[in-house]
This record gives C-alpha cells, sequence and structure tokens, in this order.
C-alpha cells in the first residue's frame, strides 16, 4: 500500500493537467442508424449516435500527449533498482553477458528462438491478406467500415476499419479483444473499452478484430501447431499487414492494443511481430503469477494447450489439477514473460495497470528499461495504474496520449 500511495503521489501534476482538459466531445454532425441487420440474422451494421451514450472518449480529451504520459515512464523510487526474481534478459544460455547494442541482435535472436520452439512455429505471414469492406457508414469525424479479413490461411474474421477524416497516411492502431464490437464503442455494458472509438476520434485508423473463430475459450487455430496465444499473435502479424496495405496507413506508424485478454494477445503480438512500432497493454497479467486466478496463461487457450493432457478444470494451477503443454514447459526452465518484453525493446510498451499489474510490476519492467538502456534509449517504458481491472477515463486518456506521443508525428525508433 506504501508503494501505491508514494507511485499515486509522485503522479499527482500529471493527473491533474489531464482533469483540467476534461472536455465533452463535440455532437456528430449526422446520427448513423442504430442496428441493421443482414438477411441471414448477422450484424452487418451496427451504429449508434455518439451523443447518446457517454464514452470515455467524451470524457476526456487531451491536448498535450507528452505531457500527460511523461511522468509514468520512471518507478516509484523503492522500486527503482529492484528486479524481482526474473533471470536477467542480458545473459546469453552460455553465461556470457549483453554488453553492448552490438551483442543485443545475438541475445534478441537467442531468446526470439526459445520462445518459438516452446511455442510451436507459425504459418507463413499472408503478405497481403484479402480485406473485403461490407459496409461502410458516416459517424462522428470518421468512416466506419464492417470489414472480412484474412486473418490466417482458409480462415477470415470480421471486424471494423475506421478511417478518420482528413488526409493521411495515418497512423494506426490493431485493437484486439474477445469481439470487435466493444473497442468501437457499440457494447453499453463497457463503456470504458472502446480504445478503437477514442484512438480514431484523435487521428488514427483503427482495426478491430475478435477471437479468431469467436470463442476465446476454444479459439480456432486451423492447421496451426503453435500454442493458441502465440497463433493470436500470428493473427495480428497478418492483420499488420493488412493494415499496411492500405492507403491511409502509414505503415511504419501501426501499434496494437488490448485490454486484458486482448492485453495478452497485443503483448505477444507485439514481441513476436517486431514490425508493431508501439505496443499499450490494459491489466493483462504482464508476468506469469500463479496468485492471480486472472493472470491465467497456464490454461489451455493461451499457453498450457496439451494434446496428451487435458486438465481437470480452469483455474490455478495445483497437484490436482496441473500445469499442462508449453507453459508447464516455461515454468520448469525458469522462463517468464520478461523476456518476452526485452523482444519489444527499443520499441515503446505502456502497461496500463489495473488489478492484475499493479505498481510492483516496475521488478519486471525494469529488466526492460536495462536493455533500452543498452540500445541508447530512455523513456521507452511506461507504467500507470488504477485500482480496478476495468479501465476508466483517465487510464484510457492516457493510453491515447502514449500512442499519440509515440506515433502521430514520427515513427517511432526501432531496432
Amino acid at each position: 500500500m506504501a508503494l501505491l500511495k508514494h507511485f499515486s503521489t509522485s503522479k499527482t501534476t500529471a493527473v491533474m493537467a489531464l482533469l483540467s482538459l476534461m472536455l465533452p466531445a463535440p455532437a456528430p454532425a449526422e446520427a448513423p442508424s442504430a442496428v441493421a441487420k443482414s438477411a441471414d440474422g448477422r450484424l452487418a451494421l451496427v451504429a449508434e449516435t455518439a451523443g447518446a451514450r457517454q464514452n470515455s472518449a467524451s470524457q476526456v480529451t487531451t491536448n498535450s500527449p507528452r505531457q500527460l504520459i511523461e511522468p509514468f515512464f520512471h518507478p516509484p523510487s523503492e522500486l527503482a533498482t529492484n528486479f524481482g526474481r526474473y533471470h536477467s534478459p542480458l545473459l546469453f544460455n552460455d553465461g556470457r553477458r549483453v554488453t553492448s547494442a552490438s551483442d543485443w541482435p545475438g541475445r534478441r535472436a537467442e531468446i526470439f528462438r526459445e520462445w518459438m520452439d516452446l511455442m510451436g512455429s507459425w504459418p507463413s505471414v499472408i503478405e497481403k491478406p484479402r480485406l473485403e469492406i461490407l459496409s461502410a457508414i458516416r459517424r462522428d469525424n470518421f468512416t466506419q467500415q464492417r470489414v472480412r479479413l484474412e486473418i490466417a490461411p482458409a480462415q477470415s474474421g470480421e471486424g471494423w476499419l475506421l478511417v478518420p477524416d482528413g488526409k493521411g497516411p495515418f497512423p494506426a492502431v490493431l485493437v484486439v479483444y474477445y469481439e470487435p464490437e466493444t473497442s468501437v464503442g457499440l457494447n453499453d455494458k463497457q463503456p470504458f473499452r472502446d480504445f478503437a472509438l477514442q484512438l480514431t476520434q484523435r487521428g488514427f485508423v483503427t482495426l478491430s478484430i475478435g477471437t479468431p473463430g469467436g470463442n476465446a475459450w476454444k479459439p480456432e487455430t486451423g492447421s496451426a501447431s503453435c500454442q493458441p496465444l502465440s497463433f493470436h499473435a500470428y493473427v495480428a502479424a497478418n492483420c499488420w499487414q493488412a493494415l499496411a496495405n492500405i492507403p491511409e496507413v502509414d505503415a511504419r506508424r501501426i501499434g496494437v492494443t488490448g485490454h486484458s485478454y486482448g492485453g495478452k494477445w497485443a503483448m505477444f503480438a507485439a514481441a513476436l511481430w517486431d514490425k508493431f512500432a508501439a505496443v499499450a497493454v490494459s491489466d493483462p497479467g504482464i508476468v506469469f503469477d500463479e496468485t492471480r486466478s486472472n493472470v491465467n496463461y497456464w490454461e489451455p487457450w493461451y499457453l498450457g494447450f496439451d494434446p496428451a493432457q487435458k486438465r481437470p478444470k480452469a483455474g490455478i494451477p495445483s497437484a490436482e489439477n496441473p500445469r499442462t503443454g508449453a507453459y508447464r514447459t516455461m515454468i520448469d526452465r525458469g522462463r517468464d514473460l520478461h523476456e518476452l518484453h526485452a523482444l519489444i525493446a527499443p520499441r515503446p510498451f505502456l502497461v496500463s495497470g489495473g488489478a492484475e499489474d499493479s505498481v510492483i510490476r516496475w521488478s519486471a519492467l525494469n529488466h526492460l528499461v536495462q536493455v533500452n538502456q543498452l540500445l541508447g534509449r530512455t523513456n521507452r517504458v511506461a507504467m500507470t495504474t488504477r485500482k480496478e481491472h476495468t479501465p476508466n477515463p483517465e487510464s484510457n486518456a492516457q493510453l491515447c496520449a502514449f500512442f499519440a506521443h509515440f506515433l502521430s508525428s514520427a515513427p517511432a525508433q526501432s531496432h
């Protein structure tokens, strides 16, 4: 609690600046239709008047992204030198230490290869995925398009492509979640998870997609032989390709984000596909933690898939309900997700922490800070905190400010 209090106090200036800038969004120029369904009953187009609901974009508007995000690049002093129980990613497997930027590509390749071996290899990334526009409508200050996208060989999914008014090319963000409607503000039950809507209102092209196959507990992975969470990252790589092929998008400035399950997905996507220019994750559980039931990487729909052994039930591993699949091997070998964080360097990484990712997660993030420092980069790792798992107007404004700071005006530095 003392750490939380310190962390909150040290950010007072930024929070007060953010709150002072809360302004209502302008009313939309025209009100789109409420709901339209295709003849077979499937959702073909969903839209609603922006002024008819309160979303987080209408509650918070920021004018100084750098000023809002800058205080969150540093841990509280009590954690500044805390590296936790995590094995340094700057040590090669043979014990040699990475001592210069020129050493890092070799160590990075070692980490990447080991994780891909643990999780299984990907199919070939699709260079030009098919993207079909099913319908389009004007909404607020952008065009909303229902799209069908080739996300894997012989597999497609529907989502939403939002394109802001004006002349591109624009920065873009892939937004991943259970289903795409929440991300574009079409789910009143989850009003603060509308990341795509907020980003597009700030000048970003956004592509929102949902679980491959539609069931997050039984995702469709086709003929792929990799763990489901790695397959999600593969799908994200194909979505990056789709965005990069859109004329209105600057391919050098494509980020990825998601909340909870979507945060796990986004983190793995950025770590395993280095063309994403920046990543922000909202309370996914950024390291393995078997004291938190929602940090459930052990489940078969994430990293615990094992055709030879099924878990008796979902839940925290125990003697009666053991670990399975790649997750069991990772734990047995002392691996943890801070190694995947290292693969993201030197690209910007924001953790929008809540109930699952409290300020103590800096003990893992400090390893990523070290990698960035070795590469000559500072202020590339940020963490904000809130008490609840659910995002709120303040955390959403910080997330949008992060992307605006790093992607709006110039490409992020890449390795």
